[in-house]
């Protein structure tokens, strides 16, 4: 079985190497929009799947595991920072507070489409604007949704996590795993 993911993103090739150790990578390149009245916490998961349906148009020989990952604060979508300001604007926002993360994930092959949502909670300590500025001139949470990255210096900003800890980097692998094998069952693989 050929199977392909749908990102260049270093932290999920990394992470799927866990589940399937022999894969290909074909960024998809869409636009990350979302319908108006579609609720934000099932945009990641609506967003995954628009990625795997659109490398699996020219794969449809393969397996196609799109993923998109994005941090919830009071019911709003956070996304990747603009630059430094606006990291330390949104670290500002996520100090001493407790915010959602939630990776939405799709399989798609000849046999089907499958799709979930893993969502897990993190605590931040109560954050001087030293921390923050520090960590913002570390570059680090410039490409990440939330401004922050659990793996690396972000993980000093972390008082407390609940739930899946590789859902928060970016891939919710357990969960994966398990859908993957529940889909070669079924094919009988």
């Amino acid at each position: 079985m050929k199977y392909i993911l749908a990102s260049n993103s270093p932290r999920r090739k990394e992470l799927l190497r866990l589940v399937i150790p022999d894969y290909t990578c074909i960024a998809a390149d869409v636009e990350e929009n979302c319908p108006d009245d579609l609720p934000v916490e099932n945009r990641p998961e609506y967003l995954a799947l628009k990625k795997a349906e659109f490398v699996f148009k020219d794969n449809s020989d393969g397996v196609v595991i799109g993923a998109d990952t994005a941090v919830f604060l009071d019911g709003v979508m956070l996304g990747k920072p603009s630059g430094e300001a606006d990291a330390e604007r949104m670290l500002k926002t996520l100090s001493g507070r407790t915010h959602k993360v939630i990776t939405g994930c799709a399989i798609v092959s000849k046999s089907g489409t499958v799709s979930f949502s893993t969502a897990s909670e993190v605590t931040f300590y109560d954050l001087s604007d030293k921390e923050i500025k520090d960590y913002a001139l570390t570059k680090e949470p410039l490409d990440k949704a939330g401004a922050y990255g659990i793996q690396g210096k972000g993980a000093l900003l972390v008082r407390e996590i609940k739930g899946d800890y590789f859902n928060i980097v970016g891939l919710p692998v357990a969960e994966l795993k398990r859908q993957i094998d529940k889909i070669n069952d079924d094919n009988g693989h």
